[in-house]
């Protein structure tokens, strides 16, 4: 099978990704494909960053505002809507251009590992069976029932341990094992990609850079936007409220805080989010790291570009 060029943009939040994609895309004529988990939402603009409007209209996006925030969204459908996304823009002679902070979805997407492959999350693990002590094997699989029951019949209440994976996987992805299984089939990656990662070194660096930036989604109307959703019921939600910028309003609008604790979490969580991004993407394989406080954002364009046209001579 023929894969698919494709170029990727990832990396940690407040590192340029969506500005080198942009001038990826006008330069190689691309079109981008979001790859952030919370930018598929309507209504959730200015605190997933998401492309202005007169960048949309400058060179077009996938995957973005295509569900109202009471939608779970999942990695399989992420996958799925992506892989639709990419062979349309190749089969129009255009360049996909994957960009965002979302490292499973994106690992997952050109790698075209099972997300069983993945690694497993140990606080939540250990959640699940310290659940089962105390209510039993029969409890944990009648909860593996509710939510996969495919599942639940071919794994035996006694078999804790693939209880607990199967759980395990629907509640990190908002997928089921046994979707993941159906979309096992297609394991093989279909794209043949350049990995470009952005990353930060100097974390006083790359903090100041996500202080700022929500100091601006703020300034920008941060507040309104969240309390409109929040009216709306986006507390309510099982995937869009966990945004961060978003839930950290929720005991502002509750009277239980105030707005300079609601920012400062923001920010706080904000910076704990990008470690976390560092520790998933420094895992993945065949990238270029490009460290923003080695480079300036001209030098980081030079440098992607220079790769993405060698790669795309071959």
């Amino acid at each position: 099978m023929e894969k698919i060029p494709v170029i990727a943009v990832v990396g940690v939040t407040a590192a340029g990704k969506s500005e080198l994609a942009l001038r990826l895309a006008r330069a190689l004529g691309g079109e981008i494909i979001s790859g952030d988990s919370m930018q598929i939402y309507r209504g959730m603009d200015i605190g997933t960053a998401k492309p202005t409007k007169e960048e949309r209209a400058s060179v077009p996006h996938h995957l973005i505002d295509i569900a109202d925030i009471n939608e779970v969204f999942s990695v399989a459908v992420f996958i799925e809507k992506a892989r639709e996304a990419a062979f349309d823009i190749s089969k129009r002679g255009k360049t996909p251009i994957i960009a965002g902070g979302t490292g499973l979805y994106i690992d997952l997407l050109l790698s075209g590992k099972r997300l069983t492959e993945m690694d497993s999350q140990d606080k939540l693990r250990g959640e699940l069976y310290e659940r089962a002590e105390k209510e039993g094997c029969e409890a944990l699989h009648g909860y593996l029932r509710e939510v996969d029951p495919a599942s639940a019949d071919a794994i035996h209440p006694n078999n804790i341990k693939r209880v607990v994976r199967a759980l395990e996987i629907y509640l990190s992805s908002g997928s089921t094992k046994t979707r993941q299984d159906e979309l096992s089939r297609l394991n093989e990656s279909v794209f043949d990609y350049t990995l470009i990662y952005l990353t930060g070194s100097d974390r006083q660096l790359l903090y100041d850079r996500i202080n700022a930036r929500v100091d601006t989604m703020l300034s920008s109307g941060l507040e309104s936007e969240v309390k409109k959703l929040y009216d709306a019921g986006l507390a309510e939600t099982v995937t869009a409220s966990q945004a961060i910028g978003y839930k950290e309003f929720f005991p502002y609008f509750e009277g239980k805080t105030d707005i300079k604790t609601v920012a400062d979490t923001i920010k706080k969580n904000t910076r704990n989010y990008a470690k976390r991004q560092m520790t998933y993407f420094n895992r993945m394989k065949n990238k270029t790291e490009l460290d923003i406080a080695a480079y300036s954002p001209e030098s980081i364009f030079q440098k992607s570009a220079e790769l993405c046209n060698i790669y795309f001579a071959n």
